[in-house]
């Protein structure tokens, strides 16, 4: 490859992949992007807390070759005015295949919205994975955040972040009124009298099976990765309002899970009909039915009937399979409204593991989720597809602090954990879960967490902080 502004390192290898999977050497070249603001400070201390732990898990056996890439500010800097994501960098992200990068400045005047959301699209990066765990001793506006300890895996690339959206008042925007109000919505018996205002704005929620299900298909294989206590996948939507959008991801990701996946899941529905029949085994299709659907006996006789015919079709197809306890081993897949999962990752938090979820719903979850457990400077993320990753920092630039040497680099560093168990390398992930995770026990931390802690502590700088971990592994 060649390039205009940038050079390769002279050593190293390329990742590649296989079925969606990275096949990796012991010298990866990673590309990096500093990132923007506090980039300047975090990537320095995150990189060497990184070559720290592959030094010290595999004594010289294994290295990273970094490859310095630029977006953003950065970027304009070196490529010129609006160039905030050069050709430069997309090539190397994708001869490469796994990058990882610090915070980046939102563009403004420039044709690119988001250069986080133009790299998950660039890249067909459709799972956002953001594990929420906490560690002991950081500061909590929650009475039990340890109890929380979940993966939140968000569809990257459709709902309203496919950004098709026309502005009110254009031309364009008031022909779609015009069709949907006299065309579209006439057609459609359901949508009754409805009518779009005559000044609204438009945008498109487009949700497609292919996206759903390739999301949870990930979030499936994940699950048989964790211990068994933790396998389960709840379907995040709103479905009782949006019924074909939302409505279809939690449809389309209970059929990819008991297709592809029928040995080794079960539905939360399905294991109650086959716990009600275990302990009663003389239980009759009616009586089992009765217990599965609330208010079965005002149900009209048709629908009365729908349950009784899914109990049977359930007993027959995995009763021997899944049956006489069986399930209990199994992963459990169900679902939650999104508005009462957001209540129960609080109130109910142990309750739950892999939270499969629709870009915009993922966007909030995710966040609520790293606020409970110390905030986005704990937070980590990745953005993952079959032939690419990026890890990043999820939290945004703070100029202000930019070259002062004192915000947390706790988001970049666990990102950073993230992509080495995705490279395989889990000795050199654990070892930095166990530094940070000791260096804040110790009550060293950055200024954001030494200012909530009781009592008081003098704060660490953001590259004393990595200084911290490294001497505890």
């Amino acid at each position: 490859m060649t390039y205009e502004k940038i050079a390769p390192p002279e050593t190293g290898a390329t990742i590649t992949f296989q079925n969606g999977e990275p096949v990796v050497s012991d010298n990866p070249i990673i590309p990096f992007i500093r990132g923007d603001g506090t980039g300047i400070d975090l990537w320095p201390a995150s990189q060497r807390v990184f070559d720290a732990a592959v030094e010290k898990a595999y004594g010289g056996k294994r290295k990273i070759s970094w490859f310095k890439v630029y977006a953003g500010d950065e970027a304009c800097e070196l490529y010129g005015t609006y160039q905030y994501l050069p050709e430069d960098t997309l090539t190397a992200i994708k001869t490469y295949g796994v990058a990882i990068k610090g915070p980046l400045t939102t563009p403004i005047g420039g044709g690119i919205r988001s250069l986080n959301v133009a790299l998950r699209q660039i890249f067909d990066l459709y799972a956002c994975i953001r594990p929420c765990r906490y560690y002991a001793g950081t500061p909590s506006p929650h009475k039990t955040p340890e109890k929380l300890d979940v993966i939140v895996y968000r569809e990257n690339t459709e709902d309203i972040y496919l950004g098709i959206e026309w502005r009110q008042g254009t031309e364009m925007c008031d022909r779609l009124i015009k069709l949907l109000n006299e065309d579209l919505i006439p057609s459609t018996p359901e949508h009754g009298k409805k009518r779009i205002p005559l000044d609204a704005g438009i945008g498109i929620k487009p949700i497609s099976k292919t996206g759903s299900q390739r999301l949870v298909r990930r979030a499936m294989k994940h699950a048989l990765r964790l211990p068994q206590n933790k396998q389960m996948v709840t379907l995040v939507h709103k479905g009782n309002i949006m019924k074909y959008t939302e409505g279809a991801f939690r449809d389309w990701g209970y059929e990819l899970a008991t297709t592809e996946f029928r040995g080794e899941c079960i539905t939360e529905r399905e294991s109650w009909i086959l716990g009600n029949q275990e302990k009663n085994p003389d239980l009759s299709l009616e009586d089992n039915a009765r217990m599965i659907e609330p208010g079965y006996d005002a149900l009209t006789v048709e629908k009365r009937d729908a349950v009784c015919a899914e109990v049977k079709q359930v007993l027959d197809a995995i009763g021997d399979t899944h049956g006489n306890g069986k399930w209990k081993d199994k992963i459990m897949v169900n679902d939650r409204i999104a508005d009462s999962i957001f209540q129960q990752i609080q109130t109910r938090p142990d309750e739950y593991s892999i939270l499969a979820t629709m870009n915009l719903n993922g966007d909030y979850l995710s966040d609520a989720a790293a606020a409970i457990v110390g905030g986005l400077g704990m937070g980590p993320g990745a953005n993952i597809g079959d032939e690419c990753a990026i890890f990043e920092a999820t939290h945004g630039t703070a100029p202000k602090h930019a070259g002062l040497d004192r915000v947390n680099p706790g988001s970049l560093i666990l990102s950073g954990v993230m992509m080495l168990e995705y490279l395989g390398w889990q000795e050199a992930a654990d070892l930095i879960k166990k530094g940070l995770g000791d260096a804040i026990s110790n009550r060293e931390v950055t200024y954001d967490l030494a200012r909530l802690m009781e009592p008081p502590v003098d704060p660490l700088k953001c590259s004393e902080f990595a200084e911290a971990i490294i001497r505890r592994f």
